[in-house]
C-alpha cells in the first residue's frame, strides 16, 4: 500500500487519464462533488463505504436514474483506477447499485420548441450557436472548436474535426448564415465564439482572440447557458445535444435518405443512426390524423 494521497490530488491525477472531452467533464461533476464534500486533504484510503453510500444517495438519489448511474459509473471508475496505483484496498461504492433507467424516447425536440428557442431574445452569440448547432447537426464540440478561418460563408458551410479526428465539411442554412457576420463583427481570426471576459494568462494562445483578446467559449459554459434558457420550456430544460438530436429526427421524418443522414450526422456506422431516426411523438401524433379514416371523409 502506498503512501497516503490527498483526494484532491487524486481526482486531478485520475481525471487526467480521460482522454475524451465528455467523458471528462461529466466525471469531473462527480469528482469535484465528492472533494468538496469530503475535504480536498482527506486519504483516498479512507473513504468508508457506509459514509459515502449514505453521502451519495443524499447527493444523487432524487436525482434521474440516468445521472444516478452516471455519478456513480464516474466515481466507480476513479476508485478502480485509485486502486491500481495501491491508494486504495476496499471498494468505498460496495454499497451502491446502478439504478434500472427506462428508455427516452422523447429526446428530441419537437418543430415548434426549436422554433421557440431559435426565435427568442437570447443574446446574439447564444442564438448563433444554437441556431448552428440545429441547422448543421454537429456537435457542440465541433463548433465551438472553430476558427474564424475555417468558415466558408459564402458556400455557408466549414471545415470541423469530427468525433475521432476525421476531418469533415458541416454546412448551415439561413438563418445561421445572417447572424454569422454580426456575430464575427469582420474579424478575421480567432475563435467563432468568444467568453464575454478577457482570457486569463493560463489559456493557449489558439483559444484567445487576437483582436478582444477574449477566450474561445467552453463546452461547459456554453451547456449551462442552454439549460438556463430552457429551463422555463413546457418540457425544459434541455440539452445542447438535443439540437443535435433533433435535426437528424426531423430530416429523417421528412425523408432524408440514410446516406444523407450519416453525411450530416458524421457517423461512420448506419448503427448509430438508430437512436435518431426513431419517429417523434409529435410525427407520430401527424401521422395518425393524417391517415384517419374519419378525417379522409370529411375532406
Amino acid at each position: 500500500m502506498a503512501a497516503g494521497v490527498r483526494l484532491a490530488d487524486a481526482a486531478k491525477m485520475f481525471l487526467g487519464t480521460i482522454t475524451v472531452d465528455n467523458t471528462r467533464r461529466g466525471y469531473t461533476a462527480a469528482l469535484d462533488r465528492l472533494v468538496r464534500d469530503f475535504g480536498a486533504d482527506t486519504d483516498v484510503a479512507l473513504l468508508d463505504p457506509d459514509r459515502v453510500s449514505g453521502w451519495f444517495v443524499f447527493v444523487w438519489g432524487a436525482k434521474s436514474p440516468k445521472t444516478f448511474n452516471l455519478r456513480l459509473t464516474a466515481l466507480a471508475s476513479a476508485c478502480a483506477w485509485w486502486r491500481k496505483q495501491e491508494w486504495l484496498t476496499g471498494d468505498p461504492l460496495v454499497r451502491l447499485q446502478a439504478r434500472p433507467a427506462p428508455p427516452d424516447n422523447s429526446r428530441a425536440m419537437t418543430r415548434d420548441e426549436v422554433t421557440e428557442l431559435l426565435d427568442s431574445d437570447a443574446p446574439l452569440r447564444e442564438r448563433t450557436l444554437w441556431r448552428m448547432l440545429y441547422e448543421s447537426a454537429a456537435r457542440a464540440e465541433e463548433i465551438l472548436t472553430l476558427d474564424i478561418e475555417d468558415l466558408d460563408t459564402v458556400n455557408r458551410c466549414a471545415s470541423v474535426v469530427r468525433k475521432g479526428g476525421a476531418r469533415d465539411v458541416i454546412y448551415w442554412q439561413t438563418g445561421t448564415a445572417r447572424l454569422l457576420p454580426r456575430l464575427t463583427g469582420g474579424r478575421k481570426r480567432g475563435p467563432v465564439f468568444l467568453t464575454d471576459r478577457k482570457a486569463k494568462p493560463s489559456v493557449a494562445l489558439k483559444d484567445v482572440d487576437p483582436a478582444t483578446q477574449r477566450a474561445r467559449l467552453s463546452y461547459r459554459r456554453a451547456a449551462t447557458l442552454f439549460e438556463e434558457h430552457t429551463t422555463g420550456m413546457k418540457r425544459g430544460p434541455f440539452t445542447l445535444h438535443q439540437l443535435r438530436h433533433s435535426k437528424l429526427t426531423h430530416a429523417a421524418e421528412a425523408g432524408a435518405s440514410t446516406p444523407m443522414l450519416m453525411a450530416l450526422s458524421g457517423h461512420a456506422s448506419v448503427r448509430s443512426l438508430a437512436k435518431y431516426t426513431r419517429v417523434s411523438a409529435e410525427a407520430l401524433g401527424r401521422w395518425q390524423a393524417e391517415t384517419d379514416p374519419a378525417s379522409r371523409r370529411r375532406r
